[in-house]
């Protein structure tokens, strides 16, 4: 991605609306908003890596909205929010395999057991050890029960 992206999502916004897909388009526009206004509060050019955490915030959002309008027996709802999240997850890295978090989180395992820590301290130092390695690539909340059932 040699790219910014901020850049690929400008570009799939006028992508979005040649093809007129509105649904697409709308999904898109509330991403650079969001990009544009952490930019304006934070006064300063936000980088891939800041850019790829906005992009996994909203799918986070997207996936308790579901669950949420799920649990109401909303349906058609919860069927936007699936489509917004597909978009979304479009600028995200290639996800890593279950083998590579597995090993992510035995390396950070005994990372955190060499410095002599262990209990619930070493869950947040290995949490974030995996998250520096693996950002974008994996569910965290998924990982964070991976951890804590190594780890108890």
């Amino acid at each position: 991605m040699s790219d910014s992206l901020k850049q690929t999502i400008s570009e799939e916004i006028k992508n979005a609306m040649r093809a007129k897909q509105s649904e697409r388009l709308g999904t898109l526009r509330l991403l650079q908003a969001a990009i544009k206004q952490k930019e304006v509060d934070e006064r300063t050019e936000l980088s891939n890596d800041e850019i790829l955490a906005i992009i996994e915030k909203q799918i986070k959002q997207r996936k308790e909205s579901i669950a949420a309008y799920e649990k109401a027996g909303r349906t058609e709802t919860a069927e936007a929010e699936k489509a917004e999240m597909q978009v979304l997850a479009e600028f995200l890295p290639e996800q890593a395999s279950q083998e590579e978090i597995i090993a992510v989180i035995t390396a950070a395992i005994e990372e955190v057991a060499a410095q002599g820590v262990s209990g619930a301290p070493a869950m947040g130092k290995a949490m974030a050890i995996i998250k520096q390695k693996l950002a974008g690539r994996a569910d965290m909340s998924e990982l964070s029960k991976q951890l804590k059932a190594r780890l108890m």
